[in-house]
C-alpha cells in the first residue's frame, strides 16, 4: 500500500488526512494500520519520528467510529498511556486532529494541574483517554474513572515508562482493564526487560519493525568534542553562536543542570529555557510553546522531556552531558532530522564520562566523530569565566509543594549501575514510591505515602 486511501479507512478520516496534505503513509504505517483496523494486537519497534502516532491512531479512530457505542459515565473505550506530560498532550493532539470530523470525545489526563478538572471531563464518559500511568490512577482511585469499558490499550513508548519506574502502575492498570481487547505496544528499543513486558500483555502479537533496535537516525551528522567539564559552559556558548544553527535542543542529565545551563547563557546574552520535571505545566507549556514558535531558539531539558518534544526545525542536539544510559542518547538525537531534514547532533565528552560513550558507540555500532575544540577556544573560556564572576549570585530555588514529593522508584530490576531513583523524578507529577496502605490520608488527588 502506497497511500493512505489504499487502507480504506473511514471516510472522515480521509477527509482530515487530506486537509494535511498526507497522502502517502510511512514504513511503519504501513506496516501497522491494517491488522489494528482488523483488531490484532501489535508489538511495534519504531524510533521517534517514524510517524507511529498516527500508526495507532487513524485505525482507533477508524475502529471506533465503525462502532459506535453510547458514552458511560466515568469511562473510557481506548486508552493510550505515556511516559511523559509533554508526550500525553502531543498524541492527545494527533487524535483530535484526525478526528476532527468525528463525533468522538478526547481527553489528556496527567499530573501538574487540578485533578477536579480532569474529574469533570470524566463525568460525562469519554472515547479515548491519553494518560500518564500516576494521574490515572489517582481518578481510579477517586472513583472518577472506571477502565471495565476499555476496548483498546496502547502503551506507547513502553521502554521509557520502565527506566521511569512506571512497572508497578502498569501492572496495577493492566490488571483493572477487560481481559478481551486489543493491546498495541510500541517501543523505540526492545530490551529484554521490555520483551518480557509484551509477552505478558499482548495475544498472538503483530510484530512491526521500521529499524533495528537502537539504531540512530540517518539523516543525523553525529560528532563528539572532548573537553574539560569545567570548560563546557564556554564551549556551549561558542557552539551556540554559530549562525547555522536554527533551533537547538541542549540536553542535561539534572534538573538543576538545566537551569544552571540557562542561567550561564542568560548572564552572555543567549535567550534559553528550560524543561524538565522540577517546572510546573504552564511552565513547561509556555518553554515549549517560545521554543516552538521560534521566540527562543534554544532549548534545554532533561532526558524526562525528551521524548514528548516534537518540534519541527531542530537543527542541532547538543549533548552537554552524556547520558548515562546509551538508550537516552539515541532519543535524544532522535529529536532533530524530523520530517525528511537533516541535523547535528554534538556530544561534549568530559574525561569522566568517556566510559558513557564507549556504551553509546557499542550500543548503536559505530565511532561517533571526534572534533578539534574551536580555534577561538581559550578565548572563549576566559571570557565566559569573566562573565560568570561578574554575574549576580543565582537564587536559591526551593522545589513546589508537588515537586517535593516528585521522586521515582528504582527502576524494576534493581535499576543501572550509576542511577540514583532519588535524582529523578516522575514525569507525570506524582509520586513514585510505592503505595499507601489502605486508610492513607493526603489531598489534592495524592494519597499519604506518595
Amino acid at each position: 500500500m502506497t497511500y493512505f486511501a489504499d487502507f480504506g479507512l473511514a471516510e472522515p478520516l480521509s477527509r482530515a488526512l487530506a486537509d494535511k496534505g498526507y497522502t502517502e503513509p510511512t514504513p511503519i504505517q504501513i506496516q501497522a494500520i491494517p491488522p489494528v483496523m482488523e483488531g490484532r494486537d501489535i508489538c511495534g519497534i519504531a524510533q521517534t519520528g517514524t510517524g507511529k502516532t498516527a500508526a495507532f491512531a487513524l485505525p482507533m479512530l477508524h475502529r471506533l467510529t465503525a462502532n459506535p457505542k453510547h458514552r458511560l459515565k466515568y469511562a473510557t473505550r481506548a486508552l493510550v498511556l505515556a511516559p511523559t506530560r509533554e508526550l500525553v498532550s502531543q498524541i492527545a493532539q494527533s487524535f483530535t486532529d484526525y478526528g476532527k470530523y468525528m463525533k468522538l470525545s478526547v481527553t489528556t489526563v496527567f499530573g501538574g494541574v487540578p485533578i477536579p478538572r480532569q474529574e469533570r471531563a470524566m463525568s460525562h464518559g469519554v472515547d479515548v483517554v491519553v494518560a500518564t500511568p500516576g494521574r490515572l490512577l489517582d481518578l481510579i482511585e477517586r472513583g472518577s474513572l472506571d477502565l471495565k469499558q476499555v476496548e483498546i490499550l496502547v502503551l506507547d513508548e513502553a521502554d521509557q515508562m520502565l527506566d521511569l519506574g512506571f512497572i508497578h502502575d502498569l501492572r496495577r492498570i493492566v490488571g483493572l482493564l477487560p481481559r478481551q481487547r486489543q493491546t498495541l505496544f510500541f517501543s523505540a528499543t526492545m530490551p529484554k526487560a521490555i520483551e518480557e513486558l509484551a509477552s505478558r500483555y499482548l495475544t498472538n502479537p503483530v510484530k512491526v519493525a521500521v529499524k533495528p533496535a537502537a539504531t540512530t537516525a540517518e539523516r543525523v551528522d553525529q560528532a563528539v568534542i572532548h573537553v574539560n567539564q569545567s570548560e563546557k559552559p564556554a564551549l556551549l556558548q561558542l557552539v551556540l553562536r554559530d549562525k547555522a544553527i536554527d533551533r537547538a535542543l541542549v540536553f542535561s542529565r539534572t534538573k538543576h543542570g538545566a537551569d544552571r545551563i540557562v542561567r550561564q547563557l542568560g548572564n552572555a546574552g543567549i535567550v534559553a529555557e528550560a524543561i524538565h520535571g522540577n517546572k510546573s505545566q504552564p511552565q513547561r507549556e509556555r518553554a515549549l510553546a517560545s521554543f516552538k514558535n521560534g521566540t527562543c531558539k534554544v532549548l534545554v531539558a532533561t532526558d524526562i522531556a525528551a521524548r514528548g518534544i516534537d518540534v519541527t526545525g531542530v537543527s542541532h542536539v547538543i549533548n552537554y552531558e552524556l547520558p548515562n544510559v546509551p538508550e537516552s542518547y539515541v532519543h535524544r538525537i532522535g529529536r532533530t532530522a524530523r520530517a525528511g531534514a537533516d541535523g547535528q547532533a554534538i556530544a561534549f565528552c568530559a574525561e569522566d564520562e568517556r566510559p558513557f560513550l564507549r556504551d553509546i558507540e557499542k550500543l548503536i555500532r559505530q565511532k561517533i566523530t571526534v572534533l578539534a575544540l574551536p580555534a577561538d577556544f581559550r578565548a572563549a573560556v576566559v571570557a565566559a569565566q569573566k562573565v560568570e564572576r561578574a554575574a549576580p549570585p543565582a537564587p536559591r530555588e526551593e522545589p513546589g509543594r508537588e515537586d517535593r514529593r516528585d521522586f521515582a522508584r528504582r527502576p524494576a530490576g534493581g535499576g543501572r549501575p550509576g542511577r540514583d531513583p532519588r535524582a529523578q523524578v516522575r514525569a507525570d507529577g506524582r509520586s513514585g514510591r510505592p503505595p499507601a496502605r489502605a486508610g492513607g490520608g493526603g489531598g489534592g488527588g495524592y494519597r499519604g505515602g506518595r
